[in-house]
């Protein structure tokens, strides 16, 4: 493997004809985020594991395993061409929308604390709204390409895709899962604006889909009790208040660089969930303030750095390539937000897993799956990129 300061040069099977060119920024980063964040999982599920399944390690392991089918899933997608993906829109959006309605067939989709959103697939349960949500967004950004013209001049340009992502959201929300469908709408509307949607157009249906969230908050029971848990977490502290109290306690005694690691009290059957939605708690109290600048920094230039390479794409013209960059990064940097916000006390508890760090096989795999499509878009621009030798009509 040879590093430039551009690019990972690893050779092709001799049947192809360029060598594959990796983003070593983008590389780096996710490996930082996933090695670092099977450590902090080690950490944070420890005594959860030992006490409900005799082995310490039961929930390190399976998501190494998540690590491993992610890292193959996203290694198959670097030799995939994007044309491909592209050429699969209506297909992919057949297999979001039936993946689904197939979670609330009865005896097929898995309840767990309520909500059906897994489907038993062998060892694992699928969280069906992470295939479906890319399987949307793939099918979203070839629509863009196709439409783009309707889109920019007409409001049933605009319409389309929303009645699509409408149906969507209304699938998600009978399972329920308010948090997947509040992040599928948001990066979907953000790739509208990206694609040239009229203001007009995407003011009124922010204020809709707004208005409709607000709605479902409200109205629902079990939403409204974690709002007014949100808003006055210590006017009741053992009941709707417990998780983010006990969060906060966490952060707070993280104080300025942490407990050290392995250390956290909170993880000690005080925090709920503290593997999953809740980690970054417990990353907050081992590692401090200092750790947590560090953590979300890492992010921070993610995100960066997908978002660059979405306007490289969009600057030669290849425009599904660019969508699909801004939608997954929207998607990834819209998650960590929601999950780091929630673990501070800054929005209402919402269900979502912290990308690449928090425990959750599916969120995992398909994360893997988004960074290899990404690493691949990176490859097509930098082979475009390469000078030509006319003598010989080959790239150099």
């Amino acid at each position: 493997m040879r590093w430039s300061s551009h690019s990972v040069t690893m050779p092709f099977p001799a049947r192809l004809r360029t060598s594959l060119q990796v983003d070593p920024v983008l590389f780096t980063l996710v490996l930082m985020l996933l090695l670092g964040g099977l450590v902090i999982l080690a950490s944070a599920s420890i005594s959860i594991s030992e006490n409900a399944i005799g082995n310490p390690f039961f929930y390190l392991q399976r998501q190494l395993i998540a690590a491993v089918l992610g890292t193959v899933a996203g290694g198959i997608c670097l030799f995939v061409p994007m044309r491909f993906w592209q050429s699969l829109g209506p297909l992919l959006l057949l297999c979001g929308i039936a993946l689904l309605v197939l979670v609330l067939v009865p005896g097929i989709g898995y309840e767990v604390n309520g909500s059906t959103r897994w489907v038993r697939i062998g060892f694992m349960n699928l969280q069906v709204s992470e295939p479906a949500r890319l399987c949307l967004l793939l099918y979203l950004a070839g629509y863009l390409v196709r439409r783009n013209k309707a889109l920019r001049e007409g409001f049933m340009g605009f319409l389309r895709p929303m009645l699509v992502l409408t149906v969507a959201c209304v699938l998600l929300l009978r399972e329920p899962d308010f948090g997947a469908a509040l992040v599928l709408l948001a990066t979907a509307l953000v790739m509208l604006f990206v694609a040239g949607a009229r203001i007009r157009d995407f003011l009124l249906f922010f204020s809709i889909g707004v208005m409709a969230m607000a709605t479902l908050a409200i109205t629902a029971p079990y939403r409204m009790k974690r709002l007014t848990g949100f808003l006055d977490p210590w006017a009741d502290p053992y009941n709707s208040g417990f998780q983010l109290t006990q969060s906060l306690i966490a952060i707070g005694r993280g104080e300025w660089f942490g407990v050290g690691l392995g250390d956290s009290v909170q993880k000690l059957f005080y925090l709920p969930e503290a593997h999953t939605d809740f980690v970054f708690a417990v990353f907050a109290e081992e590692f401090g303030l200092a750790g947590s600048v560090v953590l979300i920094g890492i992010f921070v230039a993610l995100l960066w750095r997908v978002f660059k390479l979405g306007m490289r794409a969009a600057k030669a013209e290849r425009f599904f390539e660019a969508y699909i960059a801004i939608g997954l990064g929207t998607w990834i940097g819209l998650q960590a937000f929601i999950n780091v916000g929630v673990n501070m006390g800054l929005l209402p508890t919402k269900g979502l897993t912290l990308p690449l760090v928090s425990y959750g096989r599916s969120s995992l795999i398909i994360t893997m799956i988004c960074i290899g499509l990404l690493l691949r878009i990176h490859h097509e621009l930098a082979v475009d990129a390469k000078p030509v030798n006319r003598k010989r009509g080959k790239r150099k």
